[in-house]
């Protein structure tokens, strides 16, 4: 466990907060049947997707708290499997703004639950395409992010295409 202060904690809340704005871009405007867009037979649902971005955030507050505690959580309806997805956020964000030291490294905690959010981010826009419910492009060094804006209420982009 790390005991001196953690000079990393803000830009991990920075990405945090990076993960939320780019994951409610990957959710809004899609439907409730896009939930259960299959791209092929053994792929993963969107809803199935977005269960296991709650489950990472679940499992990186416990990282965060020095516990190494993983659960699969079964796929929720999708306007509540969005909800649960920024409550995790919240919470998360919540244990990093109170701490100054983690029970794992940051680098650990970026390296794991949160690269993988980004990768399934990456997946849910590419699935919307597929579904024919595209993502607007961005330019995401304009958008107004904020560290600790983590929940479902974000900046409207500056600069789509």
């Amino acid at each position: 466990m790390a005991s001196a202060i953690d000079t990393n904690i803000p830009l991990l809340r920075h990405t945090l907060a990076t993960v939320a704005y780019r994951g409610r871009k990957a959710v809004l405007g899609a439907t409730p049947e896009f939930a259960n867009f299959q791209a092929c037979a053994d792929a993963r649902t969107p809803a199935q997707i977005l269960a296991h971005m709650g489950d990472l955030f679940e499992w990186a507050s416990g990282l965060a708290e020095g516990k190494h505690v993983w659960r699969n959580a079964a796929p929720l309806p999708w306007d509540q499997e969005i909800a649960r997805f920024f409550s995790t956020l919240e919470k998360f964000d919540g244990v990093l703004a109170g701490a100054t030291t983690l029970g794992f490294s940051t680098e650990q905690i970026f390296q794991g639950p949160i690269a993988d959010a980004l990768t399934h981010i990456g997946q849910l826009s590419l699935l919307r395409r597929m579904a024919n419910c595209p993502v607007r492009g961005e330019n995401y060094v304009q958008a107004n992010i904020k560290t600790g804006t983590v929940g479902a209420d974000q900046p409207k982009p500056v600069q789509e295409f």
